[in-house]
């Protein structure tokens, strides 16, 4: 057995852990005096405090150990929750994200934690004495009989002996004592530490290692030790050893290992308020029960690497190729049999896409949960006051959508915050609320994800871009008396446009709202903007549920078969050769009362003519954002749910085309990007 095993559960648990220390941290700025917080706190940095000393990472490990000392005090009442104490705390939480990144990308955890854990020490020793409450327990504690030594396992070290017996392990126990007249203690407990990791692995020791290194114990030490050698085997290798007086191997039993949960209940005082933290102790049948429910709940879940969703995912879409091919077949051939063969196929391999797609969905809390801490930052730095208002975090989107989302929605919050969030003295002339207001809100609607990011700031200043667009060329003069409202707020996703009027950390070089467009032009969506002037802003950015399958319409251009997404077409309709007009040169049809430009894909992408002319033309009506066009095709084939494939690195440069796909009867149709055509 290797800890790397358990490096991946090491690396989610411990991102979730300060996930949660960020979350409570904001709460506990709203509520200083909320205790059931801080032991929140407190569970998860002792949590990770014990994974990272299980896995080997000491500086992670020292600093949760500190911040452990500093949650303590808060909660003894010997700390105030102050502004500078959260802040450091949060500089803390910082650090030990970079160190969890560190170790994620391949890295030991290491890291310059001297000046943090000085500071927290200092903030420690200035707290004073212990409060004469403190005091009076310790006194209690110093007087009371000793109990039997217990060693303390953590929900991480728990799981992984549960893991470990499941692979046919058995989690030991070993009390082993030395000779009263040993004179190099630690090189004799390095030798049991030899002898033990050559039959297993091992999980734990109290004292800790570092103190039995240093010889700060007595005579005696435990060793957690998950192995598949026997206990009188284990015990033979320890007794081997020279002075050695014994060594005791016992099995794990539930009521043998103390978690954190019991330490906890041991600690609690009698009368505690916190009703919340005392429905959690485990004093009776009734609670342990409920514990046991619980603990088999949990075990009806299972971590998945998403490389084997992945796999998954690759292999269906072949499936769904291979089911086009027999659905065609099956209509060529007028097989009643395979006609019902292939039906019933259809209908399973339904529910299976179905299927495979929701485990592959992804709460949109994971991206969200990360930004009121940002927001909270960039709001100091900027001197400014906001709040963040989050809603929808439970939407569902695509995995690797979830991944590629957070960089936008970053650049989107931050342009809020710097672009349109007021300063204080400003809002309140203007007669608002000194704190601006943020909404990050998700929502489904159809086969897309919406996600809003809105502010009540000052709004967009038109005459400003178009002066800032006119001084970088991005339009030329005559062109700013013809530009609509949403138009001009278009030119800001420009590339190297910005209004800022000086560079800071925050903006002003140019980078951001096209790195927005075109991050989620890539995933197959698009991103529009509305803003009302001292009113506020809003940012729309709409996503594909899945980025794989996707239903659209296969069409004919000329003999060459095509795909247009189903997401991209409002209607399809017939015309005449008479409907068509003609405006500043261009091909134009009147639709529902608007004038719509007409494209004819034949010219557009070349196509080699075959067809005879008509006296009527097909067109698909397409909208992407505000933009509405006419394409013009020979046929209409039908709708189908195609497998998008990429052209690769060799043809990522081909205009108007996203992708391809594999057709029932085997041939490839490109799949067209109309959002690409619409800029063109």
């Amino acid at each position: 057995m290797e800890k790397n095993q358990y490096l991946d559960m090491f690396i989610e648990e411990s991102k979730e852990h300060l996930q949660a220390m960020n979350t409570h941290f904001l709460k506990l700025e709203e509520e200083p005096g909320n205790i059931s917080l801080i032991n929140e706190v407190f569970r998860s940095a002792h949590t990770l405090k014990g994974m990272a000393a299980t896995m080997g990472f000491y500086d992670l490990e020292k600093l949760t150990h500190q911040l452990e000392n500093i949650l303590d005090g808060i909660r003894n009442g010997v700390l105030n929750t102050s502004a500078e104490l959260l802040d450091m705390m949060f500089e803390s939480v910082d650090d030990l994200e970079a160190m969890v990144e560190d170790i994620s990308a391949g890295g030991e955890g290491k890291r310059n934690v001297t000046e943090i854990i000085a500071a927290l020490k200092k903030l420690e020793e200035g707290a004073g004495l212990p409060s004469p409450q403190s005091t009076a327990l310790q006194e209690a504690a110093s007087t009371a009989v000793p109990e039997e030594q217990t060693i303390i396992l953590d929900d991480f070290e728990l799981t992984v002996i549960a893991q470990s017996e499941e692979q046919g392990f058995e989690a030991l126990q070993i009390d082993i004592t030395l000779q009263e007249n040993c004179v190099l203690k630690a090189a004799r407990v390095f030798m049991v530490f030899e002898a033990l990791e050559k039959s297993g692995e091992i999980i734990k020791a109290s004292p800790s290692v570092d103190e039995l290194e240093e010889e700060k114990f007595e005579n005696s030490f435990t060793v957690i030790l998950v192995t598949k050698s026997s206990s009188e085997e284990v015990k033979s290798s320890i007794l081997n050893i020279s002075e050695i007086e014994s060594a005791e191997v016992t099995k794990i039993f539930t009521g043998k290992i103390q978690t954190e949960e019991d330490k906890n209940a041991d600690k609690e005082p009698e009368n505690s308020v916190d009703e919340e933290m005392e429905n959690d102790l485990p004093r009776s049948s009734e609670d342990s029960s409920r514990r046991q429910a619980r603990a088999q709940s949990a075990n009806k879940t299972i971590r998945v690497n998403i490389d084997r969703l992945d796999t998954l995912m690759n292999l269906f879409e072949e499936l769904v190729i291979d089911r086009g091919r027999l659905e065609q077949i099956s209509r060529e051939s007028n097989n009643s049999e395979l006609t019902e063969t292939v039906e019933h196929m259809t209908r399973v391999s339904g529910d299976l896409q179905s299927i495979i797609l929701n485990l592959r969905m992804v709460p949109a809390e994971q991206v969200f949960n990360r930004f009121p801490r940002m927001v909270r930052s960039l709001a100091k730095e900027l001197n400014k006051k906001a709040v963040l208002t989050i809603s929808g975090e439970d939407t569902e989107l695509d995995r690797n959508v979830i991944d590629e989302i957070g960089d936008p929605l970053v650049h989107l919050l931050r342009n809020s915050l710097d672009h349109g969030i007021e300063r204080p003295e400003d809002r309140i002339k203007a007669g608002k609320d000194e704190a601006g207001k943020i909404n990050l809100l998700a929502y489904h609607s159809g086969n897309h994800v919406f996600i809003e990011v809105s502010d009540d700031g000052a709004g967009i200043n038109k005459e400003k871009v178009l002066e800032k667009a006119l001084k970088n060329g991005v339009i030329n003069k005559g062109d700013t008396g013809s530009l609509s409202e949403t138009e001009v707020f278009e030119l800001l996703f420009a590339s190297g446009f910005s209004t800022a009027e000086k560079v800071s950390n925050v903006s002003g070089r140019g980078v951001g709202l096209d790195v927005v467009k075109n991050k989620i032009e890539s995933l197959g969506g698009s991103v529009s903007v509305e803003s009302e002037k001292n009113k506020g802003t809003k940012f729309t950015v709409r996503l594909p549920l899945t980025l794989s399958i996707i239903p659209s319409l296969l069409v004919k251009i000329q003999e060459e078969t095509f795909a247009i997404p189903l997401s991209s077409i409002i209607e399809t309709a017939i015309i005449k050769d008479e409907d068509i007009l003609s405006a500043h040169k261009q091909k134009v049809i009147d639709f529902r009362g608007k004038v719509i430009p007409l494209l004819d894909l034949t010219g557009y992408f070349d196509v080699p003519v075959s067809a005879e002319a008509s006296n009527h033309l097909h067109v698909v009506i397409v909208r992407v954002q505000q933009k509405i066009a006419a394409l013009v095709v020979n046929q209409f084939i039908g709708q189908q749910e195609i497998v998008l494939k990429s052209l690769g690195n060799y043809l990522s440069a081909v205009p108007a085309i996203s992708g391809a796909t594999i057709l029932g009867n085997g041939q490839i149709a490109l799949i067209i990007d109309c959002n690409s055509i619409m800029q063109h």
